[in-house]
């Protein structure tokens, strides 16, 4: 029970700060579409930074 509980604070933690959630997608990946490719940690994580945040430059304060 208390792996369950830790991973629920993990989850909720990496919600916060907005971190992609790689465990949420596969499991996703696998019930709605399987047999189709799913991407690895990696390559999850390098698309879900580029889609938040596009070509890497800051140009002003994002405040």
């Amino acid at each position: 029970m208390f792996i369950h509980q830790l991973d629920y604070v993990r989850r909720l933690i990496r919600a916060l700060i907005g971190a992609p959630d790689y465990q949420a997608y596969y499991q996703h990946r696998q019930a709605a579409h399987p047999g189709e490719p799913v991407m690895s940690e990696q390559a999850f994580f390098m698309q879900r930074q580029s889609s938040r945040y596009g070509s890497g430059t800051i140009k002003r304060c994002p405040c």
